[in-house]
């Protein structure tokens, strides 16, 4: 079965740190673009990250995760992760990986229907 299986949320104090896990079983996402989004209650569901399928090529969606997470593939595991760093309440959310094969040189989490087989998605939640 072809899946995605996040990982690694949880509850965080701010400024604290959380590693995500995109796994994926049944394919190689190895030539995948991956991507990781987030949806807050009562928003939208929005692009954080993604790592191109040649895996050279990374971008941050938004000033406000630019410089706190890091996007990394583990060819080896067959999966992706996403470092967490320094993290603020409005980081809280959903968080779900997706893979998409319209992007080999660079990648964008803009296009969000150019993404498939969704995972699930794993909680983060930033709270004192």
């Amino acid at each position: 079965q072809v899946q995605l299986v996040e990982s690694g949320g949880g509850l965080v104090q701010p400024g604290g740190s959380l590693r995500l896990s995109c796994a994926a079983s049944g394919f190689s996402l190895n030539s995948d673009a991956i991507g990781w989004f987030r949806q807050a209650p009562g928003r939208d569901r929005e692009g954080v990250a993604c790592v191109s399928g040649n895996d050279k090529a990374t971008a941050y969606e938004g000033s406000v995760v630019k410089g706190r997470f890091t996007i990394a593939r583990d060819s080896a595991r067959n999966t992706v992760y996403l470092q967490m760093n320094n993290l603020l309440p409005e980081d809280t959310g959903v968080y779900i990986c997706a893979r998409s094969q319209a992007f080999y040189y660079d990648c964008s989490v803009l296009r969000q229907s150019q993404y498939y087989d969704w995972g699930q998605g794993t909680q983060v939640t930033v709270s004192s």
